[in-house]
């Protein structure tokens, strides 16, 4: 055992007064580990130009100053998605947003390694900067990237289910509506850090703070071309993530790679104000709504068109894209549905995942507008909704399975508990109720990079002792899942949930699972603990069924003790059943793995979207609105959440208020916008406030009281897809509050706000127009390709593309 140990750093000596040695901690048996380094980014002033030369020799020199890097020292690319890896750590020719990061200091602290920054000089080709989708369209030349579809649009695509012409032009109503959805950002406690090193193998270890260390992992192995067996990613627990996490950081590899150089751990820690440049936050999107209905408030058709802001880089854009049409048909029962989807770069951060991916956009729009249908038609818009919720056990047209669907239960159980029928437009002026509706996935039904292996793995091993350790590559990034996990593994081996250990996000020691997104972790990395718990259940009955008197399948487990099903008394503990089983099969472990179903739909790009289940929300809120001020107070909102069955109960409930704070604030406040400078000092393309002092986000003063009502399913009638029945809860909740709040209102004053964030200007602006609206008024000519064109399963359709001229029509 080591009595003392020595830190000796550059000006410091040994306690007895021998040589100097820098940088090591020194034990008494003179082993030797090497001091931690700092890193420091420099990041571009300009929206969009050439590198012509990167001079660095000054910052070189500087004094305590180990290794400066720049995009010449990482010649290959990144990115989350296998279609877009247009990203370098560092910037190698070209920045395309102000926060580009183009070189990197590593040294003795962030102190020496902040000054060396400032003497590294960057000489610029300014180019002329895209502001927005709009002039992204209007000028393709310069192009951001050289690739995407044409000019700067880095995805287009369009697809039609059934003849959606036809099916409006039959309608006896089509409304028609224009919606925009601003960007914003994740805002969590946490900002990104990392510390790289290698360990006593030589191999590199990063324990960062991401959501999908697999996927990190991978990247890190092709960037930095070393192979990913000599690589360990290590997943801290995270301080928030909600998608801002996910996608592969530049300060990522510039950490690794130092550590690689140098042989020294390298530590990065991004401040708030890089976290803002960084962000992969919520799209800004623009949409164009025309939707169908019966004189009884059938849907007939819809036909959206929607166009992002992606940003300087594709990030997660093609998932995004999709996305933002995708599920729309997912909740409500369309005939016939068309999406046309354009995502453009722009001279900003990057745009990907947040909390609810690509949806919440769509979403507002379309709830908002069967607002508008049920007022025209004279109905209640709970009456409306009621009336065209898609089937349990059914397909929608864009050939999407929806297993279980708990949503009348919802909009039933939050009209209860709010006292619509009897409050809603009888509050009196300025106070309103709003109501709207959601779906969202329960994980992806594809991985991010094609392949035919399992997207998430468990390994059980039990310890003589009694205890359960569950191995698992997910994430735990506060939302609560290695809880799920050893609930999951708890109940099915019948012990208490403190004898189990679970170890998460480990590249080097953990099974495969892709990472904490799309609320993905209780079903697929939950299905896979309870098929490896199952399987050492089996295992143990096999050796202890004799010894009980009974058949194995009539062994029980259950309160830390192992019995007869039939004969509870006698029996024996946990531990001592592990003991036998032990005893006659060795170390007793288990794996387990789990793939979602094949998606139904054959047609390309049928795999976004696909989900192995669905939950869903219905959302009320209550508004007070001051119309001398147009300032707007929510004193209460009530949300109710087909969770299927809630796990942890407290947990969930956690999450569903966190929804709803987060979408109250994209709601009310929150926006990630930009402007130009003047032409004197740049022209430039900056953030409005990448800071907290100037990004409005909720407090605790503005969050109303939240009444949570979980809609479990009874036992029997629960998605077989899902272990014992439990869905995701971690981002359907946000999805119904903005629309909710618009709606609201509309009931509390009589305007129309669609756009998001609804501020008080933009209310007052609403009460002076003669159309009582504030909104987008136009949609820009977008050329979208022509369609790829599927049948609707009523239709005869078997799920692959066909010709569109072929199709008979079908009413």
């Amino acid at each position: 055992m080591k009595k003392r140990f020595d830190i000796i750093g550059k000006g410091r000596r040994r306690v007895d007064g021998r040589a100097k040695v820098t940088g090591q901690v020194r034990y008494a048996d003179d082993l030797f580990l090497p001091r931690m380094l700092f890193a420091k980014l420099l990041r571009s002033p300009h929206p969009h130009a050439v590198i012509e030369e990167i001079r660095i020799e000054k910052a070189k020199s500087h004094p305590g100053v180990h290794l400066v890097l720049t995009g010449q020292d990482f010649p290959v690319p990144f990115g989350i998605m296998p279609v877009s890896l247009d990203e370098y750590p560092l910037a190698r020719e070209r920045v395309r947003y102000v926060g580009d990061p183009v070189a990197a200091v590593i040294a003795r602290d962030e102190q020496t390694a902040t000054e060396a920054l400032h003497l590294i000089e960057v000489v610029y080709r300014i180019l002329s900067p895209v502001a927005d989708p709009v002039e992204a369209l209007q000028r393709p030349e310069p192009r951001i990237h050289d690739y995407g579809e044409q000019g700067n649009i880095h995805r287009n695509q369009s697809y039609e289910f059934g003849k959606v012409d036809e099916a409006l032009g039959r309608s006896a109503l089509v409304f028609e509506d224009l919606f925009f959805y601003e960007g914003n950002t994740h805002l969590p406690m946490e900002q990104q850090a990392s510390l790289a090193r290698l360990d006593g193998e030589g191999k590199l270890e990063l324990s960062s703070s991401t959501q999908n260390p697999h996927y990190l992992h991978r990247q890190l192995a092709r960037v930095l071309q070393i192979p990913e067996a000599r690589i360990r990613v290590v997943a801290t627990p995270n301080g928030g993530g909600f998608g801002g996490k996910c996608d592969p950081g530049g300060h990522e590899f510039v950490v690794a790679k130092a550590a690689l150089v140098l042989g020294r751990p390298v530590k990065v820690g991004l401040t708030r104000e890089e976290v803002f440049y960084v962000h992969r936050g919520r799209h800004p999107v623009l949409m164009k709504m025309k939707t169908g209905v019966t004189r009884d408030g059938k849907l007939t058709g819809m036909h959206l068109q929607t166009l992002l802001d992606g940003g300087g880089y594709g990030s997660h854009g093609p998932a995004s894209t999709f996305y933002t049409g995708v599920l729309t048909p997912v909740t409500y029962h369309y005939p016939r549905f068309k999406f046309e989807a354009c995502r453009t770069f722009t001279n900003k951060p990057a745009c990907g995942p947040k909390r609810g991916h690509g949806t919440p956009q769509p979403r507002f729009g379309q709830e908002v507008q069967l607002d508008k249908i049920a007022e025209k038609l004279g109905l209640d818009p709970a009456e409306l909704r009621l009336r065209n919720l898609v089937k349990k056990d059914s397909l929608t047209a864009s050939w999407l399975h929806v297993g279980s669907i708990g949503l009348e239960e919802c909009i039933r159980k939050v009209t209860e508990m709010s006292g619509w029928s009897e409050r809603r437009g009888k509050l009196g002026k300025g106070r309103g109720l709003g109501l709207a509706c959601s779906a969202y996935m329960c994980g992806a039904g594809v991985a991010i990079y094609w392949n035919k292996m399992p997207h998430s793995g468990v390994q059980i091993l039990l310890d003589r002792s009694g205890a359960v350790i569950v191995y698992c590559g997910a994430t735990e990034i506060g939302q609560g899942s290695d809880d799920v996990l050893a609930g999951l593994v708890a109940e099915a081996l019948g012990v208490d949930i403190g004898v189990v250990r679970v170890v998460t996000g480990d590249t080097g020691i953990t099974p495969v699972d892709l990472g904490s997104y799309s609320s993905r972790v209780t079903i697929m990395a939950g299905n896979a603990a309870l098929q490896a718990a199952e399987r050492l259940r089996v295992a143990i009955s096999g050796v202890v069924s004799e010894t009980l008197g009974t058949l194995p399948d009539r062994v029980a487990f259950s309160q830390g003790r192992v019995f007869a099903a039939d004969n509870a008394g006698p029996g024996m503990t946990f531990a001592e059943a592990v003991h036998a089983a032990e005893a006659q099969l060795g170390t007793l472990s288990a794996v387990g793995s789990y793939s979602p179903p094949k998606p139904p739909g054959k047609y390309k790009g049928a795999g976004v979207g696909p989900s192995p289940a669905y939950s869903f929300t219905a959302c009320v809120v209550e508004t007070e609105v001051d119309e001398r001020t147009g300032w707007i107070h929510v004193p209460k909102i009530w949300i109710a959440h087909d969770i299927g069955r809630a796990l942890n109960p407290v947990l969930a409930r956690g999450q569903v208020i966190g929804g709803v704070y987060m979408g109250l604030g994209e709601a009310l406040m929150e926006a990630q916008s930009f402007r130009r400078l003047p032409e004197k000092l740049s022209g430039a393309l900056v953030h409005r406030a990448p800071s907290m002092l100037d990004y409005k986000s909720l407090t605790g003063l503005d969050m109303p009281e939240v009444e949570v009502a979980l809609i479990e399913q009874e036992e029997g009638m629960s998605d077989p897809n899902c272990p014992y029945g439990a869905k995701e809860v971690g981002q359907g909740p946000l999805l119904p509050v903005m629309p909710a709040l618009a709606n609201a209102i509309y009931d509390a004053v009589g305007v129309r706000i669609d756009e998001i964030p609804i501020t008080p200007d933009k209310v007052l602006s609403a009460l002076h127009n003669e159309n009582k609206r504030v909104g987008p008024e136009s949609f820009p000519a977008v050329p979208y390709p022509p369609p790829v064109f599927v049948l609707p399963p009523w239709e005869g359709g078997d799920g692959k593309e066909t010709k569109r001229d072929a199709a008979a029509a079908v009413v």
